[in-house]
């Protein structure tokens, strides 16, 4: 529970954390305050506009539209990952949703099942929306999915929150089913990375958020030349894949001759061998390992 930030302790928040952020026409006074109220606050709410287009998508939840007057939420966040500020206190963004999951993101715990629709979501939340069709088809770029974990970060550092206190509108509210899509990592996924955007968080990642940031992200780049005419140039993973594997076998490889070479040179120690002996032992190692040694860090390093 917290005091909601002000118009200056939002930008500077969402500034502070690397965004791009542009303010939007009246955005600091613009709001549904007269229709209730506004805090405390607990958590920040992600979305998707089910719009494509920046300036229509941010019109649209600046506006709002026949149904549903804006604000629709606080910030839009743009594929390239630009903020565009649009409301700030009261919105209309998250609607009625389950007191069970409001507790339990008061508890920062595991979020339960969202099957009521019993509890003013719009007093309680910040609410980013992030452009997106909404149809499972249009993708999540990597510059976006960033974008959502530093805002929602930020929010959480200022209110000293931790990720437990952010959700999507598809845990809220029975029925939504935002945010979702190509590359966009699942709602356990997104707080990993807010949890990782957030400052003095030394925490690895998990081997399933690796493979969710290799795997499923649309923003690796297609394959390049050679592979440009080829059934790469349209997998888009196939390129960081295939740098990921190549460069661990060739640091096998390499780890495989530094032993050879380690228990090579041990054994010299107990064979009362001549210097002689040992010069041309060395000799023969030079002139077989070393090479290969180096063969295979070339090898990595183009990899």
């Amino acid at each position: 529970m917290a005091t909601p930030l002000t118009a200056d302790q939002l930008l500077r928040a969402l500034r502070a954390k690397g965004l791009r952020v542009v303010e939007h026409r009246s955005w600091r006074t613009h709001n549904r305050n007269h229709k209730g109220l506004w805090g405390p606050v607990h958590g920040v709410m992600l979305h998707h506009t089910v719009s494509s287009g920046t300036q229509s998508s941010v019109e649209l939840c600046y506006n709002g539209h026949s149904n549903l007057p804006g604000p629709l939420c606080h910030g839009v966040i743009d594929k390239d990952g630009t903020v565009y500020l649009v409301g700030n206190g009261r919105t209309n963004h998250a609607g009625s949703g389950d007191g069970d999951v409001l507790r339990a993101v008061i508890n920062e715990t595991t979020l339960p099942p969202d099957n009521e629709a019993d509890t003013d979501g719009n007093r309680r939340f910040y609410g980013f929306e992030a452009i997106n069709l909404g149809n499972g088809k249009d993708p999540w770029p990597a510059a976006q999915l960033d974008a959502m974990a530093l805002a929602a970060a930020a929010l959480c550092e200022a209110h000293d929150w931790s990720e437990q206190s952010v959700l999507a509108h598809a845990e809220w509210q029975p029925g939504k089913i935002d945010p979702l899509g190509p590359g966009y990592p699942g709602h356990d996924g997104m707080r990993a990375l807010v949890r990782n955007a957030m400052e003095g968080d030394d925490t690895m990642p998990t081997a399933n958020e690796i493979a969710d940031a290799v795997l499923n992200r649309d923003a690796i780049p297609a394959a390049r030349p050679p592979y440009e005419n080829s059934d790469y140039a349209t997998n888009k993973t196939w390129p960081l894949k295939y740098a990921i594997q190549t460069n661990t076998e060739a640091g096998r490889q390499t780890l495989d001759i530094v032993r050879d070479l380690r228990d090579r040179m041990g054994t010299l120690e107990h064979t009362g061998m001549t210097p002689e002996q040992l010069q041309a032992v060395a000799a023969e190692v030079t002139r077989t390992l070393v090479p290969a040694l180096l063969d295979a860090l070339a090898g990595r390093l183009q990899s």
